[in-house]
């Protein structure tokens, strides 16, 4: 199946810290290509997000997008000190045998005291944010690859119909070869009748011109190439992978082939069906160009 280097795609993907959201644009470009636009404190994340999108989208000119509904790298712990703790666990002891009171401490009696129990700052890994943004990107690129999927099944309908209308002018012109032959035979001989005018005319001369017409105008090579060209774009047609290039390869060929058969022609009817032909096969290149 076709795929179309055209698209867009959005991908979201976020916890109650925060979120990521991810906007992904393809358009035609002869190489792959992808950009990427993201907050500076992700830049460190960017030759990742570039391997993953380019593990999926093999051409196209792609400009990757993110933005950061801040994903906290903050956050503020309880924490215990100690040391704190035991001198005024020590302490109390000490009271404790010096005026008879009762031993045991309430932890929450300690906690209570000043300095033992504080609020921390602790900074998050900054790789946890990786898989949350790789999710992002990569719901992104299944949206647009979706989208490009879809334009590429239009884009092969609409070619393979011009293949058949291009396949059905060129068997006309292949069916044009023994009559233009003939017509040419019969134009020659009444010329010579006049010239020799009532004198016996040598059917051997006249053969042999119409030979050496027949071998300099001869296209069957042309049609043979130009239907092995129309297999191949089939199977191209039909293949899983990545295509552009080769039906742009195709393309040109079949294009080569199509200008020596107008070239070699002196019939007015081949002519006209090569003119049509060129007409249809540069819409067809222009349909290529869009191909990933």
């Amino acid at each position: 199946m076709l795929k179309s280097m055209t698209g867009y795609g959005k991908g979201e993907a976020g916890t109650t810290e925060g979120a990521f959201v991810v906007e992904i644009r393809s358009v035609n470009h002869r190489y792959g290509e992808v950009s990427v636009r993201m907050p500076r404190s992700l830049y460190q994340h960017e030759n990742d997000v570039k391997r993953l999108v380019s593990s999926s989208l093999k051409r196209g000119k792609i400009d990757v997008s993110i933005q950061c509904n801040e994903v906290a790298t903050e956050q503020v712990v309880p924490q215990i000190d100690m040391v704190l703790a035991r001198a005024y666990f020590e302490a109390y002891g000490r009271l404790s045998k010096e005026f008879n009171l009762p031993q045991d401490v309430a932890p929450a009696f300690l906690m209570a005291q000043k300095g033992v129990l504080k609020e921390v700052t602790v900074t998050r890994e900054e790789t946890e944010q990786l898989p949350l943004l790789c999710e992002a990107v990569t719901a992104a690129v299944a949206a647009l690859d979706a989208m490009r999927s879809r334009e590429g099944e239009a884009l092969e309908q609409d070619l393979a119909a011009r293949r058949v209308q291009i396949a059905q002018w060129t068997d006309e012109i292949g069916g044009r070869i023994p009559v233009v032959i003939e017509e040419y035979r019969l134009k020659l001989k009444g010329r010579l009748e006049l010239l020799l005018e009532g004198t016996e005319m040598d059917q051997s001369r006249l053969a042999q011109e119409v030979a050496l017409l027949a071998d300099r105008g001869d296209i069957t090579e042309e049609l043979v190439r130009l239907a092995s060209h129309f297999n191949q774009f089939d199977d191209a047609l039909r293949s899983n992978e990545p295509v552009g290039r080769k039906l742009d390869f195709l393309m040109q060929e079949m294009n080569r082939e199509v200008n020596t058969i107008g070239s070699k022609s002196n019939d007015a009817a081949i002519t006209t069906l090569v003119i049509q032909i060129k007409a249809e096969m540069e819409k067809m290149r222009e349909q290529v160009q869009n191909v990933e």
